[in-house]
């Protein structure tokens, strides 16, 4: 059994956050764990409140995973402050975590900064250089790289320059451009190019948290960071055309359709 670490933020309507990651793990087959360094309130329609956990509470979360269990890889999402981002990066330094994917999550769906605008800085200097993986969308691309981004040119651009910054792959999704929802894959040399059909439905609630939790699983489980993209990919599109119509707003993915399916657990079946 390989063990996967998630260290991001709750989210209480399970759709996104630890929640989601967790689920990811399990529907992957490694045991999940996590460092929580944030509790929202939210749900579909938004997030309404953000409460930090304190540092030194971070620090004893991390140190208590990793002095007992073997850590195959990590997940970092939601990490709100400077101080929590240079937190996570001196204990994964210290324990020399392997396997490192980064989502830089630093605005919701709804709007809300998740990433205080002072923390960037500390998240692109910290964190980036001990990512195997990160995986921002256009919008933290743009953030990161000061670049505007518009054609797929553009996401090559922006590409090599947040690869400059130290992580060994960069995914820049391409779901919020207009015409097309092509991703790529960069690692210092060549681009590859990852497209899959756009799905009909607003219930998109958690994929960014989803996707990035698949790959550190499929790396934990042996694959190339290539491979785990790939997969995480094929993962998160069947997620989203299952995704469930729950609550007033952006519903969450199904990350259970597979196991639910092959149980005969489905009314479609």
């Amino acid at each position: 059994m390989k063990k996967v670490l998630t260290i991001a933020g709750s989210d209480s309507s399970g759709g996104a956050g630890i929640q989601a990651d967790l689920k990811a793990f399990s529907a992957h087959g490694v045991f999940g764990m996590s460092v929580i360094t944030a509790v929202t309130a939210q749900n579909t329609q938004g997030v309404f409140a953000v409460q930090d956990i304190d540092v030194a509470v971070i620090d004893k979360q991390i140190e208590a995973i990793f002095d007992d269990i073997a850590v195959d890889a990590v997940k970092i999402g939601m990490v709100s402050r400077t101080e929590t981002i240079k937190a996570i990066a001196k204990g994964l330094k210290k324990y020399n975590a392997q396997n490192i994917v980064v989502d830089p999550v630093m605005i919701s769906k709804s709007g809300y900064y998740l990433l205080q605008p002072e923390a960037v800085e500390a998240l692109i200097s910290y964190l980036l250089p001990l990512a195997s993986v990160v995986t921002p969308n256009i919008p933290e691309a743009e953030e990161i790289s000061g670049l505007r981004i518009h054609s797929l040119k553009d996401m090559e651009e922006a590409a090599n320059f947040i690869h400059q910054l130290g992580p060994k792959y960069v995914l820049l999704k391409g779901g919020h451009r207009e015409d097309d929802a092509t991703d790529i894959l960069f690692d210092g040399e060549s681009y590859q190019y990852l497209s899959t059909p756009r799905i009909a439905t607003q219930n998109t609630h958690g994929t960014g948290c989803t996707l990035s939790a698949a790959i550190a699983a499929n790396l934990a489980r042996g694959y190339s960071a290539q491979e785990a993209v790939s997969r995480g990919k094929e993962y998160i599109h069947t997620a989203i055309e299952h995704s469930f119509a729950i609550g007033k707003g952006v519903g969450p993915v199904h990350h259970f359709y597979n196991l639910y399916k092959g149980a005969g657990m489905l009314n479609d079946e």
